[in-house]
């Protein structure tokens, strides 16, 4: 049976604020609803290839019944689990994760991830031997064993999003110009410094935490990665992609589980509120109005797009 000399711990929908830190390496925080399966393969990954480091496992458990519960404690009893009363989508409960660790390096890891050889051990030598590096995440691939370009990129100002979303970055995939938010000008095998990462595997460090805070719940889900990497940049830390590192992201079985339309609204949602917290103020009020307009515009095609899919569920690619 798995297990890394830490207590089980079920706790309830609020949670204890976290007890003084002690010297724990990694807080592995997971989010999971109705991810029995993927939460076993993604825990047995992590107890295979663990870090050196003393290291703890938090599981928040959005109202799960598929048996996700009972599985973490006859398998995994080492685990801390916080038990939510309904689905609180991704923030809130990251968060309750979060308040609850005492590593050092907090970890935000999807549970549809799985850990490959050595991945955190290279990690934490890249991130303290350079102290001004607040965020890093590893190179993250798709199921196939080719990269998951969400993991890696830029601020999504207007420009990267439309270039994006309306296919110029794939006809320029080399270009900065016009692959600025997925950064495919660079090369997937070096290191490089980025101003975004995804949260399926942001690996944190803790002073970042004790300087910006938490996530901001505004975000039900989506863009609470976008933004806390924006408030650490204008901290002043640096943010960067490590290759070195790997783990396969199998992407839309990370536990949010909503319909397909609720899915479209919420990142149409949360990338309004980030660009007007965040980006808005750097821009003429005329301009964010039409740039408004067009985020509704194209929140009303996805969904006459999906009204016409026969998919159910958002996965990795973005609506």
């Amino acid at each position: 049976m798995p297990s890394n000399n830490l207590s089980h711990e079920v706790r309830s929908e609020s949670g204890p604020e976290r007890d003084q830190v002690v010297d724990v390496g990694f807080s592995f925080c997971i989010v999971a609803y109705h991810t029995k399966a993927y939460l076993h393969e993604c825990l047995l990954s992590l107890y295979t290839n663990p870090p050196d480091a003393q290291y703890e496992i938090i599981v928040v458990d959005n109202a799960s019944n598929d048996g996700t519960l009972e599985m973490l404690a006859s398998e995994f009893p080492s685990v801390k689990v916080i038990t939510n009363t309904q689905n609180r989508g991704f923030t809130a409960p990251m968060n309750q994760a979060l308040q609850l660790a005492k590593g050092n390096y907090l970890v935000q890891l999807n549970p549809d991830t799985l850990i490959l050889p050595g991945a955190f051990n290279v990690l934490q030598g890249f991130m303290d031997a350079h102290l001004d590096v607040g965020i890093c995440t590893p190179k993250i691939l798709n199921r196939d064993g080719t990269l998951q370009k969400q993991c890696r990129r830029s601020a999504a100002r207007p420009w990267d999003a439309f270039t994006y979303l309306t296919g110029l970055s794939r006809l320029f995939p080399r270009s900065p110009r016009f692959n600025g938010y997925l950064m495919g000008y660079k090369d997937e095998n070096e290191i490089h410094q980025v101003e975004a990462v995804s949260g399926s595997c942001m690996v944190i460090r803790r002073k970042v935490i004790d300087q910006v805070g938490y996530l901001d719940e505004s975000y039900f889900a989506y863009q609470e990665d976008s933004d806390f990497c924006f408030r650490a940049r204008k901290a002043g830390w640096l943010i960067y992609y490590f290759p070195d590192a790997q783990i396969i992201h199998y992407g839309g079985e990370g536990g949010a589980e909503v319909h397909l339309y609720q899915s479209i609204y919420h990142w149409h949602l949360s990338y309004f509120l980030y660009y007007r917290k965040n980006l808005a103020q750097d821009y003429f009020f005329l301009f964010n109005g039409f740039f408004y307009f067009l985020i509704g515009i194209k929140l009303a095609l996805a969904l006459i797009r999906a009204s016409l899919s026969s998919g159910k569920y958002v996965g990795s690619k973005k609506p």
